[in-house]
């Protein structure tokens, strides 16, 4: 285990080395850099003690000595099975930075921008500075403070007033495997204006397994009666570390639904902090995380209810197999001002071991008087009588495990819109749940063979 004088150490000569090489940037983005490195330094990774991390432990992200990855490669072969049908406006990024041969823009709408966010630093830095570093909280989380300290790349997305995004924009993420752990930050920056339309894909992936710690943020600036689709999937190997943070500033009767999926990765935390800032906006969470193996699934949604007449609505569902750890910290802020406020928030979870466990913690804090809001929160197990009346009708017993588990998750597919986006997520449920619903049914044979039954875990 490395002290955390050594872990900051790592930290700082990377942070050097980065800022030599990008000196020529304008000084507003250098002194962002400069005082969230240093926040960063004064607070350290977060802990257990700390309210907001009480469910999960970042110590194998804090004692690994992560450096920043050179250039990656992915073939086409490798790149071929993340490819996805209908998403044909790409951004292809390795290893944290823009790969221009595996990325397609073809035939992108007037209105809309598209590229990397280290290309308009370089040719229109100034531009960037009312949004850029704007929203996202780094007083209050470390791990927003370390990505804006290693600011570099990801995707800057802009759509112009009134212009509808008739095609999804799919950003996708590849680690690589490499010799040495290394981490990447990749920071997006998407801004709606007023009236326009717009869904953007989020899908992060791996080639190889070698240990890499992704710390990504993504600021979603969406203007007045503006709608947005959002999604993050995560589906890369178990070795991987990923911490992502989506922060939403809402314009007056704006409406934006994020939609999460998490498949993969060994330890995950998954924040979503929407700021619902102007009269009668609108907000959807929606999310789901399946995992088996040991995978540490976090979720942290934070709702900030700051204007009057506002609606906002959080559904997560959960599925956890062998000694797979879920987390749903789920907390709605109804401030002073935002009289007339309608916000539920509700978490659902299967568990199909008796090893797997889920801590979940709805939580309200309303300063307003005249709201409507409401929490809950169910954990249960497959059903056996549904399981025996699909079997005594001809079903053998993956497929019946698999229908069960897909009728959950669909809980959550129901509430995504039509699209290529939705066609996408589906698609990658359907095929996971597969394999888990064969893997359950294989371990509960064994089980059985051994004398231990699920029931008989009190």
């Amino acid at each position: 285990m490395i002290t955390a004088t050594e872990q900051l150490r790592t930290y700082l000569d990377s942070f050097t080395e980065l800022q030599k090489r990008l000196a020529a940037q304008t000084l507003w983005l250098r002194h962002l850099r400069e005082d969230a490195f240093a926040r960063f330094c004064e607070v350290g990774f977060p802990t257990t003690h700390d309210e907001d991390w009480r469910f999960t432990n970042v110590s194998a992200i804090a004692n690994t000595p992560f450096e920043l990855p050179g250039t990656g490669f992915v073939s086409l072969r490798e790149f071929g099975q993340f490819k996805a049908d209908g998403l044909a406006h790409r951004l292809v990024f390795v290893n944290g930075r823009l790969n221009r041969e595996l990325s397609s823009l073809k035939a992108l709408q007037p209105g809309i921008t598209v590229g990397s966010l280290a290309e308009r630093i370089e040719t229109d830095a100034d531009r960037l500075a009312p949004h850029l570093g704007r929203y996202l909280n780094i007083q209050r989380d470390a791990f927003s403070a370390l990505n804006t300290a290693f600011l570099e790349d990801g995707a800057y997305i802009h759509v112009r007033k009134s212009v509808v995004s008739e095609t999804p924009i799919h950003l996708l993420f590849v680690s690589t495997a490499t010799e040495q752990p290394v981490m990447t930050h990749p920071r997006n920056l998407v801004v709606i204006e007023h009236e326009a339309q717009a869904t953007i894909v989020e899908d992060y992936v791996s080639v190889g397994e070698s240990v890499a710690f992704c710390n990504t943020a993504t600021e979603l600036v969406v203007g007045e009666n503006a709608v947005v689709s959002h999604y993050m999937i995560e589906r890369e190997h178990k070795k991987a570390f990923n911490v992502s943070t989506l922060r939403i500033q809402q314009g007056r009767s704006a409406n934006v639904s994020s939609h999460s999926v998490l498949l993969g990765g060994g330890l995950v935390r998954n924040n979503v902090h929407p700021v619902l800032a102007g009269e009668g906006s609108e907000c959807l969470i929606n999310g789901l995380f399946i995992g088996d193996g040991r995978q540490h699934l976090d979720n942290y949604m934070l709702v900030e209810h700051a204007s009057p007449h506002c609606g906002s609505r959080q559904f997560y569902n959960g599925i956890l197999d062998d000694h797979a750890h879920g987390v749903f910290h789920g907390r709605i802020i109804v401030h002073k001002d935002a009289q007339k406020t309608d916000a539920k928030q509700t978490n659902r979870n299967l568990l199909l071991s008796d090893d797997a466990r889920i801590d979940t913690k709805p939580q309200l804090e309303i300063y307003a008087d005249d709201v409507k809001c409401t929490h809950g929160a169910t954990i249960g197990q497959i059903e056996e009588n549904a399981l025996f009346y699909l079997r005594s009708r001809g079903i053998d017993e993956i497929s019946a495990r698999r229908l069960l588990l897909l009728a959950f998750a669909n809980e959550c597919l129901d509430r995504m819109a039509a699209s290529p986006a939705r066609d996408h997520v589906e698609a990658l449920i359907h095929d996971h749940l597969a394999t888990l619903a064969g893997s359950a049914r294989t371990r509960v044979a064994a089980e059985h063979d051994l004398g231990r039954s699920f029931e008989e875990v009190g």
